[in-house]
């Protein structure tokens, strides 16, 4: 069943394989034009997310549109383009993010790299805020986990954890998805 709401930001957070990513498309199910926005990229030599990418493909209708970025600002921005746009997900563009920057590294982190980052994520959400196509992102939500072992670990959850809450807030609808169950975080103004 597909679900239709014609708000034009709304964010799906959930844990890993809860979902989310399902859910995400059905509420974009009626549209025959979507710009699907895979943030994760390939990965040469990996079998299972090949696995993985294969099967969000076979899930989603032949009229859809891919585009492999994490360019999401120009995405977000682009007035050509009145598609509606599903982006999953925001933790993979963060993990490029951190790729690009360096800062998994802790010198490079302390030495301009957090700055970076921060700077990349508050333009994002910036981009979220000013968009005026509907678009629908998924997210980690990261902050029911265990607390990871190393300093790269917690600096990359605590940073998904501020970019959630900056797009959450930017958007009019939030959703959690639990066990496939969807519950209505910030719910859509009447």
């Amino acid at each position: 069943m597909a679900i239709h709401h014609p708000l034009p930001r709304t964010l799906l957070l959930g844990g890993a394989r809860s979902g989310k990513s399902t859910r995400a498309e059905q509420l974009l199910a009626d549209h025959p034009d979507v710009l699907y926005v895979a943030t994760g990229g390939t990965r040469d030599g990996d079998a299972e997310w090949a696995q993985r990418v294969a099967l969000h493909r076979e899930r989603r209708p032949t009229s859809w549109r891919t585009a492999e970025t994490c360019d999401l600002e120009t995405v977000l921005a682009d007035p050509a383009d009145p598609a509606p746009v599903l982006v999953d997900c925001l933790a993979l563009w963060l993990t490029a993010v951190m790729d690009e920057c360096g800062a998994w590294n802790d010198a490079v982190w302390t030495d301009g790299g957090e700055a970076a980052v921060q700077r990349r994520c508050e333009a994002l959400a910036r981009a979220w805020a000013a968009t005026g196509r509907t678009v629908v992102a998924v997210s980690n939500e990261v902050g029911m986990g265990v607390v990871p072992a190393t300093a790269a670990g917690r600096r990359f959850r605590d940073t998904l954890g501020r970019l959630n809450m900056a797009v959450a807030d930017a958007s009019e609808r939030v959703l959690l998805v639990v066990a496939g169950q969807v519950l209505t975080v910030k719910p859509a103004a009447a």
